[in-house]
Parts: structure tokens; C-alpha cells; sequence
């Protein structure tokens, strides 16, 4: 006798249905890291902020399936966004009941109950919904998992190409396009879709009944969300002997003010700028005990710069501080946020100088920081020198990185200046570089300073034609302030002339990373 089939419903969410969503949603995608899962509070959100758009598909009480979805407005000439960007990082922050689209933000599909039409039925209230708002298209991001046994021997583009001719299979694809999707794109670092090699498919499907004139008269005057733009300021900072603390937050403070008023979202200072307290504050032992002193005014520096950051309302990466740490010193950089959030990133890779002479020790972790205004990583002088590290962070979405230098002559500085131009280009990612310039005569030796701020670009036509977005007069005080399109960084990863991230090969060679990157949403 036939296996009976189940009764589904299907329906809205109910509040109480949200511990059985996050069980199916961890049941549908048992290879997600569980780091990039929506939790109960998440989950909240979204249902507050639209409840008509979500829905759950139920055997008995048991939540087997689910959807989920908002109405955003979108800039038509550019869909290069992110998954946060559309969702306000998963809490619908962005959801607009005069916007013409509806995204399906996430669809799942508990496996023991897969095969019975739950996902069709799910697609189709998404319709009605659709039809409902008089919304001109759906749009989603899909997963293509099957594409990694393919990776190497032919592109995304490819594979997802044969999956529409009918020449392959894959799961998500197929579903996708029985539902009546078209997919316009393929696209990298949408999402972190490890399984995928974090690809997607841009998939829209259009209203046929949409009334143009009616959603005229509904969405007369709302905005369309503006290309994504920030505005960088490198200072060039002059080290110089100082007779007290208070004359060097002066200086700092210079250069704040400088930035803030040409209106600038982020400031990025030198590596060891504070070394010029050395010149007031030098231990008599000489330069390991000098560093551990100076490592002692680690919490007066945070504060000094946390207290600009709030003052002038900008963000600071404070360039880098000794840092004491259970009993161990770090080269630590800072990041200072507007709203008094303090982050740190250790210095990775540690020169001979730096080991021997200052006992420094190499940190451990790798971070990228998601900012409301960008994705953002510090790579502090030598780091950049090593490309695996700005490739993982580049696959894990970063758009700037930023590095604080410390070069005595020419030849460091341009060694740390071409590898910066080198990752820029790699990774389709802009490089900010400051460092410190000048000489300074201090009790317990001379320090000479050569450096040149720049801001650097990624090589292609939209791009300066020597990738260089703007740089410093060299050598002397000084700063660089640059405008950076996010927006076309992100077209041009996809459609330039070549596409480093797309055309790599993982069937000859792989990037892992030893330990997890740090993804910290910054406050």
C-alpha cells in the first residue's frame, strides 16, 4: 500500500514558530558554519518588521519548511549588493513598503520532508505576495553547491549555464528554475556560501501583472538607495621630539580635525606613531625596556583616540600601540568607532627587528570588520607582504584594508608600497598606506622615517590609470584624502577585464585558513 501523503499547511509565522524555523533552518543547511545562522533575536526582527512576508510550511505542529522576505528598493543600474546590504544585516532594517521589489531572503526545506512540493507551495505565496504589493519582480540569491566539483575546468558562469541548457543538475539551480526564476548573474562574495566557494546566482522573476501607473502614483518621490561611497584620510604623521603626552594628542588631534573637516568617514594613522613618546618617555635599559614602558600607556592612548572618534564622529584606526597581554607584547592596532566601540587586530607577521630588539610577538588572529559604511581589515607594514592573508580576507568580502606602516628608508617603504599595489590589484580591493616621516634624535638612540600615504586601487579602465587613488607629497607632514566607489569595486570584480577572483583554479591549488576568521559587525 502507498505511503500516505502528509497534510501541509501552509501559513504566516507566528512568533512561536520561530524556534522550530531556526531548527529546520539548521536541519536544511547542516554546512553552514554556525556562525552565519539567524538566531531567535534575528528571527524577531524580521517578523516584526514584515509579517506578511513570512511564512512557514507545517506537518501537524512541526515546522518543516520556511521563507522568508522583505520589499526593498533597489538602484536598477547596480544589483552588486550584498546580502547584509539588502537585509540590514538580517534584522529587514531595510524592508520598504514603497519599494518595487521583493527579496526572497532565505528559503529552506527540512531533508526528511523534501520531495513533498513544500518549496513550490512556499514559492507560490511569495507570488501572491508579490501580486498583492503590485511589486514589479522578485529578485534572491541562490546557492550553486554542485558548482564545486566543476570549479577549475570551466567558471561559474559556465556551470551555471550548462544547469539552465539542461546539461547538469543542481539542486538549488533546478528549484530555482522550476519556480520561474531567470538568472541574470553569477556572482562572487554575495554571501559566504562555502559549499558553493561562495558564489551565487542573481535570480529575478518578474511580475507579468504589474501596473506600472499604479506603482507610479504609490512611489512617487521614495528614493533609490545611492551608490555606496566612503571617504578616506591617510595621515602622514610627523615624528618629532616631544617634551609631554599633551603635545602629542595635539598633533593627533590635528590630524582628526583635519579629516573631519573634509568630511571624511574613516582616518587612518601610522604603526607605532606613539613611538614618539620615546622621545619624553625612554627607559633607561634601553629599547626592550622602552617598549615595555610605552606599552604601559596603552589604555591613555585607546582612550585618546576613542575620545576623538566620538568627538568628531568619524572612525579611527589608531595605527598601532605595544600592547601588554598575559605577560606577552603584541603590536596591536585600534580601531575607534563614533559610538566609543573599541576593536583590535594584532600584527600577524613579525620583522627580525621587531622580535629581537623589541620582544615583540606575532598575534594570532584574522578579522574583518563590518562597518555600517564598508567591510574593512587591518594589515599592519609587514603583513601585507604576504598575499595568503589578503586573499582570505578578500574571500571573505573585505573592500579596504587598511595599513598602518613604519619604514625607515626608502627601499622598506617601497617593498611594503608594491606588495599594498600587488594585493590591490590580487583581490580587486582597495589599500590605504600611512606611515610615519622624519628624523628624531631620542635618549636612547636616533629613529629615521621615510614614507609616502597613498591610497591604492585595484588596475582596470573605471580605476586610475597607475591604481594610484591618491597619495601624499612624500616625506613630509602631510595627509591624503580620497572618495572610494564600494559600488564599482563590487561591479568590477564581476565584469572587468580580468577577474582574478573568479578565474582561480581549485582544482590545481587551495587557500585554507588554519583558523576561523573573526567576522565582527562593528557598532
Amino acid at each position: 500500500m502507498p505511503k500516505r501523503r502528509p497534510k501541509i499547511t501552509i501559513r504566516r509565522w507566528k512568533e512561536e514558530d520561530i524556534p522550530g524555523v531556526i531548527a529546520c533552518n539548521k536541519a536544511a543547511y547542516a554546512d553552514y558554519p554556525p556562525e552565519f545562522e539567524y538566531d531567535q533575536r534575528l528571527y524577531e526582527m524580521q517578523f516584526a518588521t514584515f509579517p506578511q512576508g513570512q511564512f512557514v510550511a507545517l506537518i501537524g505542529n512541526k515546522v518543516v519548511g520556511f521563507a522568508t522576505s522583505l520589499i526593498v528598493s533597489l538602484d536598477d543600474e547596480t544589483y552588486w549588493y550584498n546580502v547584509d546590504e539588502i537585509t540590514g544585516a538580517g534584522t529587514f532594517s531595510t524592508h520598504n513598503y514603497f519599494g518595487d521589489t521583493l527579496y526572497g531572503a532565505d528559503m529552506a526545506v527540512h531533508p526528511d520532508y523534501q520531495r513533498l512540493g513544500i518549496s513550490g507551495m512556499l514559492y507560490d505565496r511569495r507570488k501572491r505576495l508579490m501580486k498583492r504589493y503590485n511589486l514589479r519582480r522578485m529578485i534572491a540569491y541562490g546557492r550553486i553547491a554542485g558548482y564545486r566539483q566543476y570549479a577549475g575546468r570551466m567558471t561559474a558562469e559556465q556551470y551555471v549555464r550548462k544547469v539552465v541548457e539542461g546539461e547538469l543538475k543542481d539542486q538549488a539551480l533546478n528549484s530555482h528554475l522550476k519556480a520561474g526564476y531567470q538568472v541574470k548573474k553569477v556572482q562572487l562574495d554575495i554571501t559566504v556560501d562555502f559549499s558553493s566557494l561562495n558564489y551565487s546566482t542573481y535570480l529575478e522573476m518578474p511580475n507579468l501583472d504589474f501596473d506600472l501607473a499604479k506603482s507610479r502614483i504609490a512611489v512617487s518621490g521614495v528614493p533609490k538607495r545611492p551608490a555606496r561611497r566612503i571617504r578616506i584620510c591617510a595621515a602622514q604623521y610627523l615624528m618629532k621630539p616631544i617634551r609631554c603626552w599633551e603635545e602629542m594628542e595635539e598633533s593627533v588631534e590635528f590630524f582628526v580635525d583635519t579629516a573631519a573637516a573634509s568630511h571624511c568617514h574613516f582616518l587612518l594613522f601610522p604603526e607605532y606613531f606613539s613611538y614618539q613618546l620615546i622621545s619624553c618617555y625612554a627607559a633607561k635599559g634601553g629599547m626592550k625596556e622602552t617598549v615595555l614602558k610605552l606599552a604601559g600607556f596603552a589604555e591613555r592612548y585607546v582612550q585618546m583616540l576613542r575620545g576623538l572618534a566620538m568627538k568628531y564622529n568619524i572612525y579611527i584606526i589608531g595605527g598601532s600601540h605595544p600592547t601588554l597581554r598575559d605577560g606577552k607584547l603584541y603590536n596591536t592596532a585600534y580601531l575607534l568607532t563614533p559610538s566609543g566601540f573599541v576593536y583590535t587586530q594584532d600584527k600577524l607577521h613579525i620583522t627580525p627587528s621587531e622580535r629581537n630588539e623589541s620582544n615583540i610577538e606575532p598575534g594570532e588572529g584574522i578579522r574583518v570588520f563590518n562597518t555600517p559604511l564598508a567591510r574593512i581589515a587591518i594589515q599592519i607594514c609587514y603583513d601585507i607582504e604576504f598575499p595568503e592573508t589578503s586573499r582570505l580576507l578578500a574571500l571573505a568580502g573585505v573592500e579596504v584594508i587598511f595599513v598602518p606602516l613604519y619604514t625607515d628608508e626608502k627601499k622598506a617603504y617601497w617593498r611594503v608600497r608594491h606588495c599594498a599595489q600587488a594585493r590591490a590589484v590580487e583581490n580587486f580591493v582597495y589599500v590605504v598606506l600611512a606611515g610615519n616621516v622624519g628624523n628624531m634624535r631620542t635618549p636612547i638612540g636616533s629613529f629615521l622615517n621615510y614614507s609616502q600615504a597613498a591610497i591604492l586601487t585595484p588596475s582596470d579602465f573605471p580605476f586610475p590609470e597607475k591604481g594610484i587613488q591618491g597619495e601624499a607629497d612624500p616625506n613630509v607632514e602631510s595627509a591624503v584624502v580620497s572618495e572610494l566607489a564600494l559600488s564599482a569595486l563590487a561591479q568590477q570584480r564581476h565584469i572587468a577585464t580580468v577577474r582574478p577572483l573568479h578565474d582561480r583554479r581549485p582544482d590545481l591549488y587551495q587557500l585554507q585558513p588554519m583558523v576561523e576568521l573573526e567576522k565582527i559587525r562593528v557598532e
